[in-house]
């Protein structure tokens, strides 16, 4: 009986499995932008990437150890998949246009940490805004609607319901109908079962810059 107790605790997707749809997600869009521009079902299907990575940063804030160990990573890997940014979606070594999204994720967590410090509703308002304005200002990648999703999900708390919806509405916040299909996100989001899984952390930082260089190598130097 203990057993099957444990193994309904167990039911669901784990971390690393969330990380593993994310990035198979993510992988499909930038495959779709940068080698088959004619296959919009590929990003459609790169929709789930962003509110799953943003469900798990929040949870990721709230389960470590050192924030700013946490920070010095996103920050670190937000210099350093730059240049493959720039190369797959601009064309270009280095360019101001647009930023990769760990700087989005690496605003979104110092916000994170900032509002955790702070109990009054206007001033943790002014911070959502604050770091809003940092996203448009250095233009990140969703800029400022993805520090709003991912404050949605920070402040809905334990309250899943909340969590599901809010997270589902953002979705149609945008002019294009194609991130939409991102509201299907909550769905394996509603299915995660607060377990860590395998541990694999620098392959999933890793993975970002070394794909869009393989993109970029495919696309235009085969």
């Amino acid at each position: 009986m203990g057993g099957a107790v444990e193994k309904e605790k167990r039911a669901g997707l784990t971390v690393f499995q969330l990380k593993v749809l994310a990035i198979a997600s993510m992988a499909a869009d930038h495959i779709g932008a940068v080698l088959y521009t004619d296959e919009i079902w590929l990003r459609y299907a790169g929709r789930l990437a962003f509110p799953i990575f943003c469900f798990l940063l929040v949870e990721g804030y709230c389960h470590t150890r050192d924030v700013r160990k946490y920070m010095g990573r996103l920050g670190l890997f937000a210099l350093i998949s730059e240049y493959p940014f720039d190369l797959a979606f601009h064309h270009r070594l280095w360019t101001l246009e647009k930023q990769n999204v760990f700087f989005t994720l690496f605003i979104g967590l110092g916000m994170l940490w900032l509002l955790d410090k702070e109990k009054d509703i206007v001033i943790r308002a002014g911070i959502v805004l604050l770091a809003m304005w940092a996203a448009e200002i250095l233009h990140t990648d969703y800029g400022f609607r993805g520090i709003l999703l991912i404050a949605v999900f920070q402040m809905a708390g334990e309250r899943k319901t909340v969590q599901y919806i809010g997270g589902a509405a953002w979705n149609f916040l945008w002019e294009s109908r194609i991130q939409n299909a991102g509201a299907l996100a909550v769905i394996p989001i509603a299915l995660y079962n607060g377990k860590k899984g395998r541990s694999m952390k620098y392959f999933f930082y890793l993975f970002y810059p070394v794909h869009l260089i393989i993109l970029y190598l495919l696309a235009y130097k085969c």
